[in-house]
């Protein structure tokens, strides 16, 4: 009996030896799993029961379970559930009679309590909203209020002058504009907070918002390219939802504060932020507009244990002076995307051990990946059975012709473990596509059809990435953002890593420029240095020529003092690009990477006449 004893041991000692060498994530995938399983459940009976609850129906039962908890803290103030169920029924009543199901409202507000309250209020009269840029320009919101059909305008207060110019061009296109002010001393503005103070508080009835389907547009996001007028993403009931559960997903509990200093018109602080507090029952500190110097003193007052990022906010946060007290704060976790290595690693040193928790996804995709593992540098985690739930691949392509590349039949063609490709999803019941409003071309351009076969649809994220053996799956590069310099093709991404960890390089951004006379683009980057530094053209250039091969190193430098950003905190890289890296327009600083003084020096209008007359060598 002890032999046997002895010999079950040893055989569960061995299993779980080998499990932690050979499946050193098989309990962390597994545990993720059953969640995207379960959550994956509670959808599919919404689709066979068709009664969708949704994120307000969600919002109306935490308002009646925990009423008296605090649902969003602004500017120190606490607004409990209950008190934002009231505001948003108030609200509801307001315009019971103005608008009927189906409609579409617009909301142009800055972040407050009442764009939820708003927002919550048109959605229990079964509208959709539309979420539009607090900076727009009067060109672009006749634009957005006609693709998405939108008759009517909530305006916010702080924001009501910039709409001056346009009110006149509303009035012809019969929009309705309501600002959230006391009264207006324009005619064609209705003043809205007079009529929602004096509204009922009582909720209209629910059949109102009463959703049959997930597939049921409820929200319309507004994505930017590089260029061109803003595209409204349909998000529908499913998006929300799925969106709702990503602090869930993470271990988040109805404990947790969530700290949401992004823009609300955003999909990350709307749909993951808001969506994710009521999913929990927990507390959402919002934060107006982000503030780098006022961030950890936030945290610390309202003990934040959760807070939101994206693009380059991490790396703002370590550009901060250095200070005593700053790994004295109760944040746990962090949740959002685009976070490069080498600001995660500083993040991590600077501030603690923060569980820093990516998650891959664009507004209008069908595809989302969560880095549950917390490996740095990667932006989400897959195997065998995710991809049975998610059909996504990584397919060659072709930089030259700027497409995916494909073979003798037509097809596109799978890259290797660690290669890096473009990310494809596949369009089907369980991941659908919806697209942009008003544009079937916008959407169109945005599915690569007879992709494996005839007859397939893939969403193309326009993302090049590359997954490993371990099933880590790394962000490299946008399409657009990807150049080729010399046949080879250069990725931003990777080089501005490297020029980040130049200790007086505070902020980088890598383009490629066109040099007349050479094929391709060469790099350049423009470079913030750091106030108490200076630029060092010298070390800069032993270091590019350490770390990068000849075609990545960038040939061109711009000193600049700020980067332009956009308001979800990501470069801008079209108006760099367009103005190239002629001295006599650019009144910035600029070097040139010059191999016979092994330095970069300075580009004068001389040195820049002897590269166009290829008297020096690129």
């Amino acid at each position: 009996m002890l032999s046997w004893i002895v010999a079950l041991l040893t055989g569960m000692l061995s299993a779980h030896l080998a499990q932690r060498l050979c499946f050193p994530h098989f309990w962390k995938d597994a545990l993720y799993l059953m969640k995207v399983i379960r959550y994956g459940a509670r959808l599919e009976i919404y689709k066979r029961s068709s009664r969708v609850v949704t994120v307000v129906d969600r919002f109306v039962q935490q308002a009646q379970r925990i009423p008296e908890k605090a649902f969003v803290v602004y500017e120190g103030v606490p607004y409990t559930y209950g008190e934002l169920e009231a505001r948003s029924n108030r609200v509801a009543r307001v315009f019971q009679d103005a608008v009927s199901t189906g409609d579409t409202v617009a909301l142009l507000m800055s972040n407050e309590p009442d764009f939820i309250a708003v927002w919550f209020g048109f959605c229990k009269l079964g509208c959709a909203v539309a979420f539009l840029n607090t900076n727009i320009k009067p060109r672009s919101l006749l634009h957005c209020l006609s693709c998405c059909g939108a008759k009517l305008l909530v305006v916010g207060a702080d924001l009501a002058g910039a709409l001056e110019e346009m009110l006149p061009c509303l009035r012809e296109e019969c929009v309705s504009v309501w600002c959230l002010s006391a009264a207006s001393a324009r005619p064609d503005v209705h003043s809205l907070l007079d009529h929602i103070e004096s509204a009922s508080h009582e909720p209209v009835p629910a059949e109102r918002r009463a959703v049959s389907c997930l597939k049921t547009p409820t929200l319309y996001i507004f994505t930017s390219g590089t260029t061109g007028l803003p595209k409204a993403a349909v998000i529908t009931h499913l998006q929300s939802l799925k969106a709702a559960a990503g602090f869930w997903a993470y271990g988040g509990t109805g404990s947790d504060v969530i700290y949401t200093p992004l823009p609300l018109y955003h999909s990350a602080a709307s749909l993951v932020g808001i969506g994710g507090t009521i999913e929990l029952g927990a507390t959402c500190v919002l934060k107006k507009k982000f503030s780098a110097s006022q961030f950890w003193s936030d945290c610390r007052k309202h003990n934040v244990t959760i807070f939101q990022y994206i693009g380059e906010l991490c790396r703002y946060l370590c550009n901060q002076p250095v200070a005593e007290n700053e790994k004295d704060h109760r944040v746990l976790m962090g949740v959002g995307n685009g976070l490069r290595q080498d600001v995660w690693r500083e993040f991590l040193r600077r501030f603690g051990e923060i569980r820093m928790c990516e998650i891959y996804g664009s507004t209008e995709g069908n595809l989302c990946f969560m880095n549950h593992v917390g490996k740095v540098g990667a932006v989400g985690r897959s195997n065998f059975f995710y991809k049975l739930i998610f059909k996504y691949d990584l397919v060659k392509y072709d930089m030259i012709r700027d497409e995916p590349a494909r073979d003798h039949k037509g097809f596109c063609q799978h890259v290797q473990k660690g290669e890096t490709g473009l990310l494809l999803s596949k369009i089907c019941t369980q991941s659908p596509f919806f697209g942009y409003a008003g544009n079937k071309q916008l959407t169109e351009k945005k599915i690569l059809r007879n992709v494996f076969a005839k007859g397939d649809a893939y969403f193309n994220t326009g993302d090049l990435m590359a997954e490993d053996e371990d099933g880590f799956i790394c962000f490299k590069d946008r399409v657009g953002d990807t150049f080729r310099w010399k046949g080879e093709n250069v990725a931003t991404t990777e080089v501005a890593e490297i020029l980040g960890l130049v200790d007086f390089i505070q902020e980088v951004n890598v383009y490629g420029v066109q040099v007349p006379g050479n094929e391709g683009r060469a790099g350049m980057a423009a470079v913030i240095v750091r106030p108490e530094c200076t630029f060092d053209g010298k070390k800069l250039f032993n270091i590019v020529l350490k770390e990068l091969p000849s075609y990545a190193r960038p040939l061109f430098i711009r000193l600049q003092e700020s980067m332009e950003m956009t308001s979800t905190f990501k470069q801008q890289k079209f108006g760099l690009v367009e103005s190239g890296f002629n001295p006599s327009s650019i009144s910035d600083p600029l070097f040139f990477l010059d191999y016979t003084e092994k330095s970069y020096i300075p580009l004068t209008s001389s040195v820049y006449d002897s590269i166009l007359n290829a008297q020096k060598k690129v």
